[in-house]
């Protein structure tokens, strides 16, 4: 899982350059049509050459551990569904905002913002590949519960830390915490529940996680044009990662059954 998040990543940092200079030469116009085109171009033909494995020759094909309604009623599946939104929207309220933030109430250069968003996304590449590993070798609980502790305690440092050095271990730390957040959330619940029925419900958890991900930068954005800066917003987010670290340590460590 770590190395096939690593796409994600990747053309996160490299789409930013490539559209840049698509811009430059062609306009914005042509630069959205020839993004576009390459996802038929590239993503549909790798998509569709994919093959699923038989299940008579998968040597570890579990067993469905639950039914579909009963997971949707443990305790377990509302706690994983409160820990991934809170740590989503703490995520997302986060990385949407950071650059304002940095433009904005700390007056840094468009280069000077660019590093700091720069050395998360590099971090985040590294957190993908770290936080895989760690979930092969040890309790995917605690691994949940360690990813989220790196983003409760970056966030603070990141909004309220002077200098610069503070500044960049933060955002060192949180791009780790950027890259196993949401790779850790399918880990976690085919551990719980078993794989017989993970599609549906990670269907529901990045449904309601994808929410997360689209109010809270908008939540945080709103709380700095009511109040002038980011104070309240880095507070909200501090919430937000805290109740999600609450919600996985509540999570129980082996596979729920009927």
């Amino acid at each position: 899982m770590g190395l096939a998040y690593l796409g994600i990543s990747v053309g996160g940092a490299t789409v930013p350059w490539v559209s840049h200079v698509l811009v430059h030469h062609f306009g914005w116009q042509a630069a959205l049509k020839i993004i576009g085109g390459l996802i038929f171009v590239v993503s549909f033909p790798l998509v569709y050459v994919l093959r699923d494995v038989p299940q008579e020759v998968q040597p570890h094909a579990s067993k469905p551990a639950v039914s579909i309604g009963y997971a949707f009623k443990t305790l377990a599946f509302f706690l994983l569904l409160v820990g991934s939104m809170c740590s989503i929207a703490a995520v997302s309220g986060t990385q949407q905002n950071l650059k304002l933030f940095f433009s904005l109430d700390r007056h840094y250069s468009q280069a000077a913002a660019a590093e700091v968003m720069s050395l998360v996304l590099t971090f985040s590449i590294i957190g993908r590949l770290l936080i895989g590993w760690l979930a092969d070798r040890f309790s995917k609980k605690y691994v949940m519960l360690f990813t989220y502790l790196l983003v409760a305690t970056a966030v603070p440092f990141l909004f309220l830390a002077q200098a610069r050095l503070v500044t960049y271990a933060a955002a060192a730390a949180f791009g780790i915490g950027l890259g196993g957040d949401y790779m850790i959330i399918p880990l976690i619940t085919a551990e719980i529940f078993g794989t017989q029925m993970l599609g549906r419900l990670m269907g529901v958890l990045l449904t309601f996680g994808g929410i997360a991900e689209a109010l809270s930068p908008w939540f945080v954005g709103r709380l700095r044009d009511t109040t002038g800066s980011y104070f309240a917003g880095c507070m909200a987010l501090i919430v937000f990662a805290i109740l999600g670290v609450v919600a996985v340590l509540a999570l129980p460590r082996q596979r729920q059954t009927t």
